[in-house]
């Protein structure tokens, strides 16, 4: 999985990095589908009273892209509550999946009688 880092108002360090890749690696295990994940830091000009730093992200997969954003008051707070939140929508999605082979309706095997005793025609 390739990992692209933006910041806008915060440097990217090596340690940034190399923190991120450490616990967000685990999303690659969950889907290994996955192609890229992209990490926005964002320092926020005017924070909430909530956190001063912002981590946006999107992990796409074929066919789908998966997005998630956390406030903090530090960067690896915030990546660990961004990495929560894909973990959740991956699980989600993962439950989603629809069987392909399994067949739809209340159709009876040949052969076979309904409960009620009578023969289907």
């Amino acid at each position: 999985m390739q990992m692209t880092f933006t910041g806008r108002g915060v440097s990217v360090t090596d340690e940034v990095r190399e923190a991120a890749s450490h616990k967000l690696a685990s999303l690659g295990r969950l889907e290994p589908r996955a192609t890229t994940l992209d990490l926005e830091l964002i320092n926020e000009h005017h924070p909430k009273p909530g956190g001063l730093k912002r981590v946006e992200a999107a992990l796409r997969i074929p066919r789908k892209t998966f997005r998630a954003s956390a406030e903090a008051s530090e960067i690896p707070a915030a990546i660990d509550l961004v990495k929560e939140k894909l973990e959740r929508q991956l699980r989600d999605h993962h439950g989603k999946k629809r069987v392909l082979w399994r067949r739809r309706g209340l159709g009876y095997a040949p052969g076979e009688t309904p409960p009620g005793g009578e023969e289907p025609r």
